[in-house]
């Protein structure tokens, strides 16, 4: 019964997973800083508020608190920002770096334009030799 949770646990996802949680909390902190401490001051300067909390409408005596969603909104954007053009995308670029060119393995047909192997000596489509 151990011996099957530690597999469990000790399997590659299950690592990778916990590792992505805990950077990801400290990452969100570090966008959270940005937000507060960069962002909003521009706003700021440009706008003349430092948020957008203070956007209230009043529906039938309810507050409605439209400026704290923009605020979120705009924490969401510049998060997925962040992570898409400081992790995602050189992390995209290393491991093509790293594969290097994929192998080439279907050609066109030049009579009906189909996909087939590159061993292919005629067209499954067509009949056509294969060029």
């Amino acid at each position: 019964m151990l011996k099957g949770f530690r597999d469990f646990v000790l399997r590659g996802n299950v690592l990778d997973l916990a590792v992505a949680v805990i950077i990801g909390a400290a990452f969100s902190t570090i966008v959270a800083s940005l937000t507060k401490d960069i962002i909003n001051p521009l706003i700021a300067a440009l706008v003349g508020k430092p948020d957008f909390s203070a956007l209230v409408a009043h529906v039938n005596g309810g507050v409605v608190t439209y400026g704290n969603f923009i605020n979120a909104v705009i924490a969401f954007l510049l998060l997925a920002f962040v992570i898409y053009f400081f992790l995602v995308l050189p992390a995209n670029k290393l491991m093509a770096r790293v594969k290097g060119p994929e192998a080439v393995t279907n050609k066109t047909c030049a009579e009906c334009l189909s996909e087939i192997p590159v061993a292919a000596h005629r067209c499954k489509f067509c009949g056509q030799p294969a060029a």
